[in-house]
């Protein structure tokens, strides 16, 4: 059982940044691929941003140029920076991970952008 911790969300006005924290409860290392989600009111969770173990990175379009994932392997945390946010990015946002073959979850931290 891997235990994920979302932090980091709040409300921003658009054109602010945040950064979401995802805190791993166990070697992140061992993890493949890691990454974000969202899921907006009324619509389905959609992909945000991924990161393979060996570092490769991939994002949805909706994002790339604006959001960044990165990993603090010492720390045990996946951490997605947004910039340049758009009230249409507003959404719960979920850490998840492969590990073994099981995808795990976190229980979400809220994101708005005011317009």
């Amino acid at each position: 059982q891997v235990q994920l911790e979302e932090s980091g969300g709040g409300l921003v006005q658009a054109g602010g940044s945040l950064r979401l924290s995802c805190a791993a409860a166990g070697s992140i290392s061992s993890f493949n691929p890691m990454g974000w989600y969202r899921q907006a009111p009324g619509k389905q969770r959609e992909f945000i941003a991924g990161m393979s173990r060996s570092g490769g990175t991939d994002y949805a379009d909706s994002v790339k140029g604006r959001f960044t994932i990165s990993r603090d392997s010492a720390k045990n945390t996946v951490y997605l920076q947004m910039n340049n946010m758009k009230p249409e990015d507003t959404a719960v946002y979920y850490c998840y991970v492969v590990a073994a073959g099981t995808n795990y979850w976190g229980k979400g931290t809220l994101v708005t952008v005011s317009s």
